[in-house]
């Protein structure tokens, strides 16, 4: 970047900051092009970059008022970007681990020794996408203690206190969870999904 783009993006930043959206407009569409190249060589995915793109120009928006004028804009726009991409990777790696739970029918399928079957970038983002509609539509009982262990690392215990239910409960909801999930995903290759079939339906 010259000396007087420096300046200029350091001027739209300031005016951006005083509350003009129109200086900040003009900031994302100096920033959307090498923003979303960068984003989209980290995820792999278009679809998730420009998402991530998106979430990163709210969050800088929102941040602006954090935003030290002496710095490059885009240097600080990336930063956040960068964070994004971080916290998309971790949340793909709990699903794609939670998807060969699901495929091992194991609670821990490191500890059992097995690896992941073998699939295509493709296959596997397909089977990450049935995997989230699978939870999104579970009912709410399986799916907020599903999500709170899971997901969010939460204890049975700790998922108890905070739904205001017993631990026993949280323990049938997640595995009655777990058991709806590999129906739907019957059809995962490489592996046959173990299922509990001497649970009672309902809690």
């Amino acid at each position: 970047m010259t000396d007087g783009q420096d300046e200029e993006e350091r001027q739209l930043a300031a005016a951006a900051r005083a509350g003009r959206r129109a200086a900040f407009d003009q900031l994302v569409r100096q920033q959307e092009g090498p923003l979303y190249r960068f984003v989209r060589r980290y995820v792999g995915n278009p679809d998730d970059a420009y998402d991530i793109v998106q979430d990163a120009f709210v969050s800088a928006w929102l941040a602006l008022e954090r935003y030290d004028s002496r710095q490059s804009f885009a240097f600080w726009l990336r930063a956040i970007a960068l964070n994004k991409c971080r916290d998309h990777g971790r949340r793909q790696a709990v699903r794609r681990r939670f998807l060969m739970l699901l495929s091992f029918g194991s609670e821990s399928a490191e500890e059992a020794g097995l690896d992941a079957p073998e699939q295509s970038g493709a296959d596997e983002e397909q089977r990450l996408r049935r995997l989230d509609q699978a939870i999104a539509a579970l009912p709410k009982q399986y799916k907020e203690p599903l999500l709170l262990t899971i997901v969010s690392g939460l204890t049975q215990q700790q998922a108890a206190e905070q739904l205001g239910t017993t631990t026993k409960a949280i323990e049938m909801r997640i595995r009655r969870a777990k058991r709806s999930l590999a129906q739907t995903l019957a059809d995962l290759p490489a592996r046959e999904i173990h299922t509990d079939s001497s649970e009672d339906i309902g809690v």
